[in-house]
């Protein structure tokens, strides 16, 4: 545990003009990020009496062992670097309004010729348009099902589109008129599109001018006597009627606007988010998270709009998507300390003024009220859900510290493991676990160079040595030194604003390279730092490999423990015997969780390329099928599983394959298939 006056800046070395600041740990990791309109009122508070802080900014201030901060000339440049800092780093300490899950969203591909509407999730892309995010997938559907009754626009893959294309039938849901069904050319192109477009218009909220079209081609079919169309747009009218009449009218103004609400206690905060678009309740969003040292609501305002709408207008730049990111006007619970500068902010993020204010009266209070409700039954549902979570993770990091004898608490722990089928396709995992929670972007997988030689043992420290040498490398490309004190009293960082254009800052020129940061790209690395207790599955034998390859790298303030699977024991490096844990710890729970995901992962990858193997080997010695058409085959029908329920007549399809060649290519799979159902699989590393 650090004393934060060792790292504390010379005074009178903090401007007092506005600015960003971040403190780093001894490995030279960000760990918070914040602004301030005068950086030395607001550096100097961290200084103060340790025990006097919130305990949050006490673990804070203590893990860290420097702080650096950017100068610049507004409070939108210190609004704007401040966010993307916390999104380049990470930092643990920021509260993050990151869902736990990944929002579901309806994606138009309109980048096809023929459009299709899905269920999506994850980064955004050109020339497709995304309505959402909705809370459920099948919240989409049903919005689906509903409207394709009008808008009978295609929703099937483009392997299914293409089958039936073949075939000349069209799939169930053309049969039943809820798809226009282009695949056997009942529509061309161009109608479909249109029929698209619509379904895109009256979901962005133009209800009124479609459902009066309909009804205006209504009348001119029943004026021409055609009844038969006339009763079919009767019925497209009422089924458009009765979506839109489920969303109920809660501003009779057709205000767009996005109406915020925190409930808050001492540990964590909800925010709930009501998307109102033409009057209606459009979406609806909710977050728990844990607050930040000493923040109030409005603290919590201007962090959260900030984080919130910038990752908004990211989306909406990495896709042709007509709707804007920020609405016309934002109601929140209290203003925050920054409202201005935020406001200018959201506002250039539109391209038109946007209006940030707290509702007082009417309908807009009203429902100001209804989301704040809302807010607090959700903290109320994740403290039943998640009861002692955060309690059980620290005691759980402490019981570790306790039992094995470490210096702090091990924050960051690595796990590897060994996955193999007797001794073939040998591969590793390594996975990381950060305050007892898995952090899959960190995870790594190791094909082992070494094979078979050498057993469980060898593979445990070929991993061990690779995964350490890059840490060393990455330290020293870095200008890292373990002899190097950390002293930032006189310098600020660079740092960039969101436009590009340097940011005004105090830079010394002596100070080199930040500790974890590359040089060349300015990101952080994620492995130029060390963990505080690396796992290995296995008994003494692998913990004593793990031990020697790390002492033969220097490496010394890395903990090492072995967990062996049969009797769940804990082996410590140089030990006869193994340490016990008792059964319902959470210690032995937390390090069974990480064990675990390392098995999964190992497992996950070694299953991968055996399949791969074995389908290459299959195809090997298929009579006239070499490398270019093997390849030509993979990537026509995209996967292995596709192509072995391929048919003859299918596989011909592809460019230079004969039938005789697809026979035989099916008879190679069939025959690999009834090998690997008799052979007798074993996977895993020994405890």
């Amino acid at each position: 545990m650090a004393d934060p006056q060792t790292y504390r800046p010379a005074p009178g070395s903090i401007p007092e003009a506005p600015g960003v600041y971040r403190f780093s740990d001894e490995n030279g990791r960000v760990i918070y990020v914040g602004k301030a309109k005068s950086l030395r009122s607001r550096l100097n508070s961290y200084f103060a009496d340790v025990a006097g802080l919130h305990p949050r900014t006490r673990r804070m201030v203590t893990t860290a062992a420097a702080v650096q901060w950017t100068v610049v000339h507004t409070e939108v440049e210190a609004l704007q670097l401040e966010y993307n800092w916390i999104k380049e780093f990470d930092p643990r300490f920021n509260v993050r309004y990151r869902d736990d899950k990944t929002y579901p969203v309806l994606a138009v591909t309109l980048n096809e010729e023929y459009p299709q509407l899905r269920v999506y999730r994850g980064p955004r892309k050109k020339g497709v348009r995304y309505f959402g995010p909705y809370a459920h997938a099948w919240a989409i559907r049903e919005t689906v099902k509903l409207l394709t009754r009008v808008f009978p626009a295609r929703q099937c893959s483009g392997g299914v589109f293409k089958r039936h294309g073949q075939i000349g039938r069209p799939c169930m849901l053309g049969y039943i008129d809820k798809c226009a069904a282009p695949c056997v050319g009942r529509v061309s192109a161009e109608e479909h599109r249109q029929i698209v477009l619509d379904f895109c218009d009256f979901l962005a909220g133009h209800t009124d001018q479609l459902i009066g079209r309909i009804e205006k081609d209504m009348q001119v079919a029943a004026a021409d006597m055609d009844f038969e169309k006339a009763a079919r747009l009767r019925d497209d009218a009422g089924a458009l009627k009765r979506v839109v009449e489920k969303q109920a009218v809660v501003l009779g103004d057709g205000t767009d606007a996005d109406v915020v609400a925190f409930a808050t206690d001492e540990l964590e905060a909800a925010v709930q988010v009501f998307h109102v678009r033409g009057g209606r309740v459009r979406g609806q969003r909710g977050w728990v998270v844990e607050t930040e040292a000493d923040s109030d609501v409005p603290d919590l305002v201007g962090q959260f709009l900030a984080q919130f709408y910038g990752e908004q207008a990211a989306l909406a730049g990495s896709a042709d998507d007509a709707v804007q990111p920020v609405p016309r006007e934002v109601l929140v619970p209290a203003m925050p300390d920054d409202a201005p500068a935020l406001s200018q902010w959201l506002s250039e993020l539109r391209g038109s003024r946007v209006s940030l204010r707290v509702a007082q009266r009417g309908d807009k209070r009203t429902l100001a009220e209804t989301v704040e409700r809302n807010a607090k039954e959700a903290l109320t549902q994740h403290k039943l859900r998640r009861a002692g979570d955060l309690t059980a993770r620290s005691a759980a990091l402490e019981e570790l510290q306790e039992q094995l004898g470490l210096d702090t608490a091990p924050l960051r722990i690595e796990c590897t493991d060994v996955s193999h089928v007797q001794g073939s396709d040998v591969v590793a995992s390594l996975v990381v676990f950060e305050d007892g929670l898995p952090k899959k972007a960190d995870y790594r997988r190791y094909s082992i160079r070494g094979g078979a030689e050498g057993g469980d043992v060898a593979a445990i420290a070929e991993v061990v040595r690779r995964r350490f040498a890059r840490y060393l490398k990455e330290t020293a490309e870095s200008g890292e030194h373990a002899d190097r004190a950390p002293d930032h009293t006189d310098t600020a960082c660079a740092g960039e604003t969101s436009d590009g254009a340097p940011a005004t800052g105090e830079v010394a020129p002596d100070e080199g390279p930040l500790p974890g940061i590359d040089p060349t790209t300015g990101r952080p690395r994620k492995f130029a730092y060390p963990p505080n207790l690396l796992v290995v599955d296995g008994g003494a034998p692998q913990v004593a490999a793990a031990a020697e390859v790390l002492g033969e790298l220097g490496i010394s303030d890395v903990a090492v423990v072995g967990l062996a699977k049969r009797l769940e024991e804990v082996w410590l490096p140089g030990e006869e015997d193994p340490a016990i844990l008792p059964r319902q710890s959470e210690a032995l729970y937390l390090l069974q969780r990480v064990r675990d995901e390392a098995h999964r992962f190992a497992i996950t990858y070694h299953r991968q390329k055996r399949s791969t193997r074995m389908t290459a080997s299959a195809l090997d010695g298929v009579p006239g099928l070499g490398e270019a058409r093997r390849t030509a085959l993979l990537k026509h029908f995209g996967s292995v599983r596709k192509l072995r329920a391929a048919t003859v007549e299918q596989i011909t399809e592809v460019p230079g394959v004969g039938r005789r060649t697809a026979e035989a290519v099916l008879d190679a799979l069939d025959d690999g298939d009834a090998a690997q159902r008799s052979s007798t699989i074993e996977t895993g590393g020994t405890a």
